[in-house]
């Protein structure tokens, strides 16, 4: 893709996550900013991949015990990817998709977490350099550890690993892993 496209795409996105965080009836709980690269021989090492992400907590905490509880949150998230690309070929593709995320988390809700959902993204499109996706809607899992500072009004930070692939609904159906980072703040 052409230079200066990725850091267009993080200044619209972060005007609008924030626009959408002050607004009083949007209620949304935390924002996140990910980053991730190409895992493994299926993604390549070239893919790249940013992303912004709004989420909704639950209220909600099953099997919760002294300690710990299930609870999680819904994720919103917008994002681009890039990989390199010979003439002829896509270079990068938008996403954007919702995630119901389950959490394995403490009652004070800080410290560490185990995290991990299954979700649905929608690609800008069916190939990225070399990799042929099959179609536009995609299935993505994630699964990830992480550590959170603060109840509230805090920070929070975990390492993800996601699998975006269209489950053989139709071919060619390659796929494509990530390593991600994220940095989330909570309101």
């Amino acid at each position: 893709g052409p230079v200066g496209k990725p850091s267009q795409y993080w200044v619209v996105a972060a005007a609008l996550a924030c626009g959408l965080a002050s607004g009083p009836a949007a209620a949304i709980d935390a924002l996140a900013l990910q980053g991730g690269l190409g895992a493994g021989a299926s993604s390549g090492n070239s893919t790249e991949m940013a992303r912004v992400a709004l989420q909704w907590e639950w209220q909600r905490r099953w099997f919760e015990g002294k300690d710990w509880h299930v609870g999680g949150f819904w994720e919103g998230d917008a994002g681009y990817w890039q990989r390199d690309a010979l003439p002829g070929e896509n270079g990068d593709l938008y996403e954007i998709g919702f995630t119901p995320v389950f959490r394995l988390q403490q009652n004070s809700l800080k410290g560490a977490y185990l995290q991990g959902g299954v979700g649905l993204e929608y690609l800008s499109s069916t190939s990225l350099g070399n990799k042929r996706y099959g179609s536009h809607l995609q299935f993505a899992s994630q699964i990830g550890v992480g550590y959170r500072f603060e109840a509230n009004q805090g920070f929070d930070v975990a390492l993800i690993y996601q699998h975006v692939s269209n489950a053989g609904l139709k071919q060619p159906n390659e796929g494509a892993n990530f390593y991600e980072l994220s940095l989330q703040y909570h309101f």
